[in-house]
Order: structure tokens, then sequence, then C-alpha cells
């Protein structure tokens, strides 16, 4: 299916009467053209009877020189002239929405069929649910850890690529953090869900907001469903909505200035959630710049040791 065809198909669905559509798509680009191309496609191909509306918000400025909009007729197009980071994104994103419901999705996602109607559809059966994310899947069709509970003071360190959970994964923090001890083929309450895929409702939007804007990139996922719990809302995990996520950044040498923003947002999320004494805010400050600080190493060696050259 050729990219016209594809996104002509998409631009049916939206309601050209100003009506609110089932479901508005939010995706946030950044370099990331190719891989985009597929997930509209996806789209496109799994939408069923949902009622669907796309909004592409460019952060890398490259889509509409390339013909975005000639080879995407149904896609709203908004251009940033440089990267805003993803929240700020994201966010001027979602007040375009029309839809009942809102999804941000990202880029480098393929959305199986049934997706989109088991989201809009869990939500619509109950009312108390402010926020869904779906099964995701790595690109060889494992399971992608999508869901995990908030962390505390003894695993704010444990990621899913963390060194501990690396070296150790069956230690007991790690298990805990990204629900390992659990069947992931059911449908479960969970403290967040990925923001790879994550979909809220219209009436969270309008009590609890949208993504914090002081987290520049990462974090701001958990941040913004630990805002939907406080407010009351329950937070669901949908096996039956399955998602292809072709994550790369863990793959690799990652770039010092990813490294840093995330390791930034989790000390953001720290000043917000953790209610503790400033002597212990400063210590997990200190072990977050001691863990970025290696980690910027690590990958500099890794990255010299790769090109047999000076790391740049």
């Amino acid at each position: 299916m050729t990219p016209s065809r594809t996104l002509s198909i998409i631009a049916r669905t939206v309601d050209g009467l100003g009506r609110a559509v089932d479901c508005s798509v939010v995706i946030v680009n950044y370099h990331s053209d190719e891989v985009l191309a597929e997930c509209l496609a996806s789209l496109a191909k799994t939408a069923g009877g949902v009622e669907v509306e796309v909004i592409v918000v460019d952060n890398g400025a490259t889509l509409a020189g390339g013909g975005f909009r000639e080879r995407s007729p149904g896609v709203r197009l908004v251009e940033n002239p440089g990267n805003v980071g993803f929240a700020r994104a994201a966010n001027q994103g979602i007040r375009l929405a029309r839809g009942r419901h809102v999804l941000c999705l990202n880029p480098d996602t393929v959305v199986h069929d049934g997706a989109l109607a088991a989201m809009t559809g869990h939500l619509d059966a109950h009312p108390r649910v402010g926020a869904v994310g779906a099964r995701l899947l790595e690109s060889d069709g494992s399971l992608q850890y999508s869901c995990r509970r908030f962390p505390g003071y003894a695993t704010i360190l444990f990621g899913r690529y963390a060194l501990l959970t690396r070296l150790f994964p069956g230690n007991t923090g790690s298990r805990d953090y990204l629900y390992l001890d659990w069947d992931h083929r059911t449908v479960r309450a969970v403290d967040w869900v990925s923001g790879a895929c994550l979909m809220v409702r219209r009436e969270v939007l309008e009590g609890v907001g949208g993504l914090d804007e002081g987290f520049f990139l990462f974090v701001e996922d958990m941040d913004w469903c630990r805002r939907i719990r406080d407010a009351g809302w329950t937070v669901a995990y949908l096996p039956d909505a399955v998602v292809t996520h072709h994550i790369g950044i863990s793959r690799g040498v990652v770039p010092a200035r990813v490294v840093w923003a995330r390791h930034r947002g989790m000390l953001r999320y720290v000043r917000k959630h953790f209610g503790a004494p400033w002597p212990v805010r400063a210590a997990i400050a200190g072990a977050l710049a001691v863990r970025a600080g290696g980690l910027i190493a690590g990958n500099a060696i890794r990255r010299r040791r790769g090109r047999g050259g000076p790391a740049r």
C-alpha cells in the first residue's frame, strides 16, 4: 500500500464537521521520517470502525520539506522550528485534538489489528479508567515490559536497562518494578504504562491536564500516570491491544544528551513526588548524577573502540 493511498484512508476517518471523533492520535516526530511512514500505514490498516484523526508534531523540521503534506493529506502536521522537547510537542498536539480519547503514540511503532478498538472500547466500558496502555512487543516479537510500578527509594535506579537489572535480572527490586511476576496476557490495573502507546480519556485531560513540560524527554509518562492516579483514576494495561515498538535508544551507544535527559527527568520526578527531606533528595540526585556520568563515560569508551578513533 503506497503512502498516499494509506493516508487518504486516514483522511476519510476524520470527521470533517468539527464533531469529536473516537480517538485523536498524537505523534511527536524527531528525525524518524522512515519509521513514521510505517506507523501511519499501520494506523490506516487497523483503525477498523474507530473514527480517528492523526496529528503529527515535527520537532525535527524535516517533514514539510520532504513533501509530507502531499503524501499525507489526511494527517495534520504541526511544525516546530527546533526540538522543543517531547512533552511540550505532545501537548501541542493534544490541544488540537478533537477525540473523545487521545492516544500518544511513538513514531517507531506498528499498531496491530484491533489495538485501537481494544483501547477505546475499554475506556468506554470502564468509566473510572483514566488511561490505558498496550502490550508492547520488541521487533523480534518478544514481550517489551511496558508497565511498571512507581519507583521508590530502593528502586529509583532499577530501570529496564539498568546495570543492576542486566547483571542480576532476578533481583527483587527489578522484578517488582517491572511487574515480572505476573502473566502479561491478562488485563490489570498498574501504576504506569509506557508513553510509547498511552491513551487517555478526554475527562482526564480536562481535570489533570497534559504532560508536564518541565520534562524534556523521558519520565513524563510516569509523572502523567501518577498525576492521573492521584486524581482518583485507574491506569490499565491491556494485553489485547498489541503494538510493536522498534525501540532503539537502548541498543548500542546512547548519545550523552539522551542519557542526561533521562536522568534529569528522573531527578525532576524525585523532586515532585518523593516526600523526603532535602538531604535524602540530595543523595538521590548525587547517585543519579554519578550513574549518568558513568553511562556517558562508558558509552564514550565504547564509541572510541568501535570507531578506532576518538569519541565525538
